[in-house]
């Protein structure tokens, strides 16, 4: 029944301005907004919702893995840009917040609403 349907995926933040100058601006996403939602249009054509909910409470796991080719070059730039990286328990980090070594190359941050992402670099 769905299987010639264009899914895409969504998440909530606690404000859409603030969503739209982090992902817009500091990520350099393009972002389109109507109906008082956000689109996050990323490579690939692959588009996400981002919509306002009052009683937003943060993902506590990864919503966007954003895979690069060169992760140190990527948290260098987004760390200029005013980005922090997380540092988790269990997992053992580079002093640049880079996890390696145990699966694709990684570094998590949050966007404004708390909400987590990461980059990332297969090898």
């Amino acid at each position: 029944m769905l299987q010639n349907s264009k899914a895409f995926s969504g998440f909530a933040v606690d404000d859409l301005q603030r969503a739209k100058d982090f992902y817009g601006e500091t990520l350099g996403l393009r972002v389109t907004e109507r109906y008082g939602l956000l689109t996050l249009h990323l490579a690939g054509g692959t588009d996400v919702l981002v919509y306002p909910k009052d009683n937003h409470t943060p993902a506590t796991f990864t919503i966007l893995n954003f895979p690069v080719d060169d992760i140190d070059g990527a948290v260098t730039g987004l760390t200029e840009r005013g980005v922090s990286f997380e540092r988790y328990d269990g997992f053992e980090q580079d002093e640049k917040g880079i996890t390696r070594g145990q699966g694709p190359d990684i570094a998590w941050f949050t966007d404004p609403a708390g909400n987590v992402l990461s980059v990332l670099q297969e090898k």
